[in-house]
């Protein structure tokens, strides 16, 4: 990932209820979600507020969205978010692993869940 990228991944992240969704379509995994139930999780949010929200995202890249009969699902992209966290670790370690053990370990999905769905 360049630096424009990134810097366009982030300004749309930059905004929380855009946070919020792709944290929800991220823990929703690969299939994704309905806009509708996207809405309804973000405390009822009306159609054309999350449409705007939705496309920001997508214009970003980090959501995609496909057409499934008369739905509209959305999902994260995660070789954009992955690529946004390499850009952000690219050059941690310095020739020190040890630096970036606690990052890589917070990004393990074998990790023991720890109750907090939001962590």
């Amino acid at each position: 990932m360049d630096e424009p990228h990134a810097l366009a991944a982030f300004a749309a992240l930059s905004q929380e209820t855009r946070l919020r969704i792709v944290r929800l379509l991220v823990e929703a995994g690969p299939e994704g979600l309905a806009a509708g139930a996207i809405g309804a999780a973000m405390d009822g949010a009306s159609s054309s507020r999350m449409s705007f929200h939705l496309s920001h995202l997508e214009q970003a890249g980090l959501v995609a969205s496909r057409r499934e009969g008369r739905s509209i699902l959305y999902s994260a992209v995660y070789p954009t978010l992955s690529g946004l966290i390499a850009f952000l670790m690219r050059d941690c370690c310095q020739g020190h692993p040890e630096v970036c053990a606690p990052a890589v370990a917070a990004l393990s999905c074998a990790c023991e869940p720890t109750g907090d769905t939001h962590a």
